[in-house]
């Protein structure tokens, strides 16, 4: 090999570790982290650090709500319980004192000097009933005189009346109640009927047994 080869062949051999160090030096360079992805990656590890500290306290959080909100639905479920069970607690409180005005009347009803002073006594306890029930939103229902109507109303006979239009309740057997906007209790009634009406099927029925006779005839 001549020199000139050896020279050439020298130069191409320190070129070659020359690329090979560029490289090495190139792939060295990508492993080494640069201070500004050192930093972006401690961003990182921070926002999730802090992502994972807020679903952290969030989880504690709903279970706080939930273990409120149990306790909230027992209280209302026994406040319900209590409100069904003393519902009536206030009524029976105010019906008490007219058993006791009940009681005294029978106590003394044997010193009244007549039957009047019975019936005022009665009279008197009655009218404090009533204003309890009224009191409480029951009210009697208005009957007689008014015209028949089926949602008050159970009509149990019908009369001749004509001082009355028809379908009139000139009587009322039993008393009914309505509790604020509802009937609790229908009044039963004595209605009365349209006579005009009876009397032409009485004069029909005459015509017919007429006619009866003067076919037999």
């Amino acid at each position: 090999m001549s020199k000139k080869d050896k020279s050439k062949s020298k130069d191409e051999n320190k070129k070659e570790i020359e690329a090979a160090e560029q490289q090495d030096t190139i792939e060295n360079n990508d492993e080494i982290e640069t201070p500004e992805v050192v930093e972006e990656e401690v961003k990182e590890i921070d926002v999730t650090a802090k992502l994972e500290a807020n679903v952290s306290e969030l989880q504690d959080q709903l279970l706080r709500k939930v273990a409120e909100f149990e306790n909230y639905k027992r209280r209302t479920e026994n406040d319900q319980l209590n409100l069904l069970s003393f519902a009536a607690e206030s009524f029976i409180t105010k019906i008490l004192p007219v058993i006791d005005d009940f009681e005294r009347s029978l106590d003394h009803i044997s010193d009244a000097e007549s039957a009047e002073a019975i019936k005022d006594g009665i009279m008197l306890v009655y009218n404090k009933l009533l204003k309890i029930l009224d009191e409480q939103g029951v009210k009697k229902i208005d009957s007689v005189g008014k015209p028949f109507n089926v949602d008050y109303h159970d009509a149990l006979m019908q009369i001749k009346d004509d001082t009355v239009p028809v379908h009139t309740v000139v009587e009322e057997v039993e008393k009914g109640y309505m509790y604020k906007d509802k009937v609790i209790r229908h009044a039963k009634v004595i209605v009365s009927e349209d006579v005009s009406k009876q009397n032409d099927e009485q004069s029909e029925d005459k015509e017919d047994i007429s006619n009866e006779k003067e076919e037999n005839e």
